[in-house]
């Protein structure tokens, strides 16, 4: 049984003995049977380096290793945004409906989600360069196949071939830049990574629209391939697979069952939740996509408190600092995507505003996410986690609340205000956040860790929009008019308009009361860190510093 697993990893460790080699890394390694880098020195000592890359190393390294992975990252956030703006495009093209082409980008955010646990738990083992590198390759590939797609169907398979890649590349950034940047500076970091996510999810959807406009959909994914490779190529000559993290661990079993029981535990939540407003939440097939969630989530516990070799540590879970910084993560992408996916709705159907011009007024809170972010990052390595995780939080508050007071004939610098709010708060609160959750946990363990706060922000995502579009809809319904957000667009009148909008403001007053109990979690996992730190927790570079 054990055979398969072990020649598996025997392949790839043959196979991409290159990726993170000492030619792109500088370091020298003595060999994956021992799986510990030479002494300190050795990458300086390395034969056979091109001297250019000694540019890399030295003081400035870790910025230049932010910077390839920040072109990567931009990469994976701005394809998303891109991609949807050419779907009507796409449908016009090969004949077919929006709810057929939407799997392209359901299928592309599936696969990743399944995999980005996986992923960066086979990278705390192998390495994190190899995965990432790896990972852009499949991007690339899949990029090439999607934008040459004869018909929708492979489209649609090639987007999830290149999320398998985005999987990979998304569990290990993070990873990577908190084991580059020394513990005073990882907030710091964090946050300037969430303003290059800022920038991507700007950037998307208007290059994408630029590309569609100019040339025709194909463009968009071949402008993704070119960003691809650039981030390939800045990641294998800038990134030192010594630096990057710990040595790899090099366990000779791979813990498959609890891979498995993750992502099928994501893939069925996400379906369920993807299918319930479509078809009804009392359907027989959501009931058991979610009965076959509780089961998985309850055999992946199960597992991996018996495995031999775990994918992810659950115990991790009786720490208040973790389990309530994780729980206030979820909630804060409960308001934020309850912001970005209703507010074009009322801003085009409502107000009347064309898709160009929600696009230019979507941008200030954008804007506020990029300066936030670094910022409160920043200024927690000086000053702690607490007070920027329960400031945001209530910042978020304060923004979801105004947006429940939207009227239709509210005026456009009142929505505005919501939004700016809301992305303020969040901006403010995930970089701290973030590093408060990896500082519970070790370094050869920021691989897993990595994806699973991705794998935290998309279910965060879909449950956010399942949930709006319920609540939303529910009131349509009850109002005698059809309970489906396209009735709004389809221009039905005055009745629609105003049912729609009640059931705007109950939704975000009703998502705003949520986020409060973020704002008590954020609060409560500072206060009881000290009381709950073990003394392996006591071991790694952590600490209540919000006292």
């Amino acid at each position: 049984m054990r055979a398969g697993p072990r020649s598996a990893l025997a392949w790839m460790k043959r196979s991409w003995r290159g990726l993170g080699s000492s030619t792109c890394s500088g370091t020298r390694r003595t060999g994956w049977k021992s799986g510990r880098p030479d002494a300190p020195g050795a990458s300086e000592q390395a034969e056979g380096r091109p001297p250019v890359l000694k540019v890399f190393q030295g003081p400035q390294y870790k910025w230049w290793a932010f910077l390839a992975l920040a072109i990567g990252l931009f990469a994976s956030v701005s394809d998303h945004g891109s991609v949807t703006v050419a779907l009507p495009s796409i449908a016009d093209h090969f004949e077919t409906d929006l709810t057929t082409t939407q799997w392209i980008v359901i299928g592309y955010a599936l696969a990743i989600s399944a995999l980005l646990m996986p992923m960066g738990r086979l990278s705390d083992m192998v390495g994190r360069k190899r995965i990432y590198l790896l990972g852009f390759i499949v991007f690339v590939i899949g990029g090439a196949i999607a934008g040459s797609s004869p018909n929708v169907t492979v489209l649609i398979l090639a987007k999830i071939f290149q999320g398998v890649g985005s999987a990979m590349t998304q569990g290990t950034s993070m990873a990577m830049i908190m084991a580059t940047f020394p513990t005073e500076e990882r907030g710091r970091a964090l946050g300037l990574q969430m303003s290059v996510v800022g920038v991507g999810g700007v950037a998307g959807p208007s290059v994408g629209g630029f590309l569609v406009g100019a040339f025709d959909w194909r463009w968009v994914f071949y402008g993704n391939i070119a960003l691809g490779a650039i981030a390939l190529a800045a990641a294998w000559v800038v990134l030192d697979a010594r630096r990057t993290g710990q040595p790899p661990e090099l366990r000779e079993t791979f813990d498959w069952l609890g891979a498995s029981l993750s992502a099928g535990a994501l893939l069925s939540f996400l379906l369920g939740m993807t299918w319930g407003p479509r078809i009804g939440w009392s359907h027989p097939g959501i009931a058991a996509a979610m009965s076959l969630t509780i089961l998985q989530i309850i055999g992946f516990v199960w597992w991996e408190l018996r495995a031999p070799a775990p994918m992810m540590d659950v115990r991790l879970f009786k720490s208040a600092l973790f389990s309530l910084s994780v729980s206030a993560y979820y909630i804060s992408f409960l308001g934020m995507s309850a912001v970005r996916f209703l507010m074009p709705f009322y801003l085009q159907a409502v107000l009347g505003y064309s898709p160009a011009q929600v696009g230019l007024v979507i941008v200030p809170g954008a804007v506020a996410i990029i300066i936030t972010g670094p910022l409160a990052g920043r200024l927690s390595d000086r000053y702690g986690w607490r007070p920027f995780t329960v400031g945001g939080m209530a910042v978020c508050v304060a923004g979801l609340l105004v947006l429940s007071r939207l009227q239709s004939d509210s005026p456009l610098w009142w929505a505005i205000l919501g939004m700016v709010l809301q992305s303020f708060g969040s901006g403010t609160l995930n970089a701290p956040n973030n590093s408060a959750v990896l500082s519970t946990v070790a370094q050869s363990s920021y691989g897993v860790m990595s994806g699973f706060l991705n794998l935290v922000r998309n279910a965060g995502n879909v449950t956010s929009i399942a949930m709006m579009t319920a609540m939303v809809t529910a009131t349509m319904g009850g109002m005698g008019y059809a309970p489906t957000l396209s009735a709004v667009t389809a221009d039905g009148g005055a009745g629609v308009i105003e049912a729609f909008t009640i059931g705007l403001r109950q939704a975000y007053f009703v998502v705003a009361m949520i986020v409060v109990v973020g704002v008590l979690a954020s609060f409560f996992s500072g206060v009881r860190q000290t009381q709950t730190a073990s003394p392996e927790t006591a071991a790694q570079p952590t600490g209540d510093r919000s006292a």
